[in-house]
């Protein structure tokens, strides 16, 4: 049997039929359907991106997808690792899934995990449509010893790995040089090796193996975040320019691999960062992110947009784009701005965007056992639209409205203003928070076991000793 018939019947599909642009077409025209290749860089704002005006870094390879495709400048993250990821996978905010604070599932679990049975997921969604799936890099949301199988249930092919922090495993700890690594063989420390290296050309190897079919590439990278480091190409371990420019080697291998395969055309890639340089708080530097897409004939080249994208938007997107049908049952909140970077429109769905508090929380022993609780009934948040920003606290309350336009440092509360634009633009932001609950969700999940490594004060053990070796160095 064949690998195109091979993939027909994993597809359900009769042979010499194929899904073209969401009908069926028969006799040998080629699947068109878009590849989608998400890369996330871990901790990392505009502050270092040339195409965004910084001089930090050389990055030539993001550079050139923003000139050959789009950027966006009004592109919004949560301001934490896990708060983020959950939302991109769910296309859902954070008071509806629950993840409102950053959790270390791996370094902290006490039963808690990201519950595929409660959750949507976008690696299962667009694995229906019959695209191959791959994950290389960081998950971060689920302890591995645990679930070993985790990735593969969530939808994915193929995976490769950084374990994440697993609280009474040293090795693991480690995810650039000797990393600690899982994939579909198991999970052990590559010795001599640099962990980003290995993530990387995980994607490449994944992109010319399945050229002949659609696929999604979700890229979470281990860079840029802490501890710095050297790379292969050397350089001072306390610059975090050395890290930034590795990346963007990396970007360039990807790029390259697509272009060798001979599906760079066919391939939407989106490069985006998880959360900017003010980490776990709600300023633009800390949530509005870089934001490129790039597929040379297909989207718009040399675009700069100040269209309204936040990170529930990738899922509806990434479903429209392979023809995936959304699941019935969960509420989602984003929209799909599949129609703006295909040249199908001007701006994207949204008249607003938003963005939760971060904060680290633990999970808090109750009479059903452990629980990730969250520490507020009502998570800080900022909801804005292409000027306007307004800072909502705990209280549900609304503290601040800031002009971006006139103030991009935000240091200008014009929430009392007199004048008839700025009255305007308060009532169209709080309408909007007024439609969000009035309670946040706590993260959805039945809980595991509790394994012989999660004593009660485990965790907080664990980041004393991390920080007590941060202070040595």
């Amino acid at each position: 049997m064949n690998t195109r018939r091979e993939f027909l019947q994993g597809t359900g599909l009769a042979a010499g039929s194929v899904l073209l642009g969401g009908s069926l077409c028969t006799g040998r025209q080629r699947d068109r359907r878009p590849n989608i290749v998400f890369i996330m860089v871990d901790d990392l704002g505009k502050e270092y991106i040339g195409c965004y005006g910084s001089d930090k870094a050389k990055t030539p390879n993001i550079d050139a997808l923003a000139a050959g495709g789009m950027k966006f400048d009004n592109a919004y993250s949560m301001p934490q690792c896990v708060p983020t990821r959950v939302t991109l996978l769910t296309g859902q905010y954070p008071f509806r899934h629950g993840w409102v604070n950053h959790y270390d599932v791996p370094r902290w679990a006490k039963g808690c995990h990201f519950d595929l049975e409660q959750n949507p997921c976008m690696g299962r969604i667009v694995k229906s449509a019959g695209y191959a799936t791959c994950i290389s890099g960081k998950w971060q949301i689920n302890d591995f010893r645990v679930q070993p199988n985790l990735l593969r249930d969530a939808g994915f092919n193929e995976y490769c790995v950084w374990t994440g922090f697993e609280t009474a495993n040293p090795p693991s700890a480690e995810r650039y040089w000797n990393p600690y690594i899982l994939t579909s063989q198991g999970s052990r420390t590559y010795e001599g090796l640099f962990g980003p290296d290995i993530y990387n050309q995980t994607v490449i190897d994944f992109i010319h193996k399945n050229k002949s079919k659609p696929m999604m590439v979700y890229y979470p990278m281990t860079l840029t975040h802490g501890p710095l480091t050297t790379t292969p190409h050397g350089g001072d371990e306390k610059n975090k320019r050395v890290m930034v420019e590795y990346m963007d080697h990396l970007v360039g291998r990807v790029v390259n691999a697509l272009d060798e395969a001979g599906v760079r055309e066919n391939t939407i890639l989106i490069w985006t960062t998880d959360n900017g340089p003010a980490k776990g708080r709600t300023t633009e530097d800390g949530i509005c992110e870089p934001f490129l897409v790039n597929c040379p004939g297909t989207v718009p080249e040399g675009i700069v947009t100040d269209a309204l994208v936040d990170f529930t938007d990738l899922l509806p997107t990434f479903a429209e784009l392979s023809g995936a049908k959304m699941p019935e049952g969960p509420t989602f909140d984003g929209r799909s701005f599949a129609p703006l970077i295909l040249g199908k429109a001007k701006d994207s769905a949204r008249q607003w965007m938003m963005a939760m508090g971060g904060g680290g929380v633990q999970a808090t022993e109750t009479d059903a056992g452990w629980r990730v609780i969250n520490k507020h009934d009502y998570r800080d948040r900022v909801i804005r639209d292409k000027r306007y920003k307004l800072y909502i606290g705990t209280d549900r309350e609304s503290q601040k409205l800031v002009d971006l336009k006139n103030d991009p440092q935000e240091k200008t509360n014009v929430i009392d203003s007199d004048k008839p634009e700025i009255i305007a633009a308060l009532a169209k932001l709080e309408k909007a928070a007024a439609a969000f609950p009035r309670k946040d969700a706590n993260p959805k999940y039945t809980p595991l076991p509790l394994q012989d490594w999660e004593t009660e004060d485990e965790g907080a053990a664990a980041v004393k000793k991390e920080r007590q070796q941060k202070r040595v160095k």
